[in-house]
């Protein structure tokens, strides 16, 4: 049964570049090169990322 909670919500990999508004390219190279801490989950060999990571994220980049 999924999480209800949106905080605690995982999305795919595709899910989360439109929800940030970038390319899988992009996300994929973000992950490799650790270059932005969105935190990935990998669950055996999906990725995934928390909501509220992204959140957290996108808050970041708005008060920077």
């Amino acid at each position: 049964m999924p999480h209800k909670n949106t905080s605690t919500r995982l999305l795919k990999r595709k899910e989360a570049a439109d929800y940030l508004g970038v390319t899988l390219g992009t996300l994929a190279v973000w992950d490799c090169t650790k270059r932005r801490q969105l935190n990935p989950v990998k669950i055996g060999k999906l990725v995934h990322y928390r909501l509220s990571d992204l959140d957290q994220f996108l808050d970041q980049r708005l008060s920077d």
